[in-house]
């Protein structure tokens, strides 16, 4: 009898070891995007002008927050403002399209 070779079998494992290598660095590299992008201080002192009122980037904050589905009472506690001036956000916060608005740069 000859010695006949099975057909040529592959090996899938090393492929699929380097798939789940390159997931986990997009994810690593998605995790350190994100951070930079939903990162924000209610408390920072940037977020007010002088004279109490909210700068731009106090604004902004404040819709981030209702992005993250906070309440207005939350915001307003958080941000240090009473609650019709936070209900005032939410309503420019809905007017600029809500969560699907042009998010602002922070800092």
């Amino acid at each position: 009898m000859t010695d006949k070779k099975p057909p040529h079998v592959f090996d899938a494992k090393p492929v699929l070891d380097l798939i789940a290598s390159i997931e986990a660095d997009l994810q690593r590299l998605k995790g350190l995007v994100e951070e930079q992008l939903e990162k924000f201080d209610p408390a920072n002192p940037h977020n007010k002008t002088p004279d109490g009122k909210l700068t731009e980037e106090g604004a902004e904050c404040c819709y981030r927050m209702f992005d993250e589905g906070k309440s207005r009472y939350t915001v307003a506690q958080q941000m240090k403002i009473s609650f019709a001036a936070a209900t005032h956000r939410f309503n420019t916060w809905r007017k600029l399209g809500g969560s699907k608005r042009t998010k602002t740069l922070l800092g």
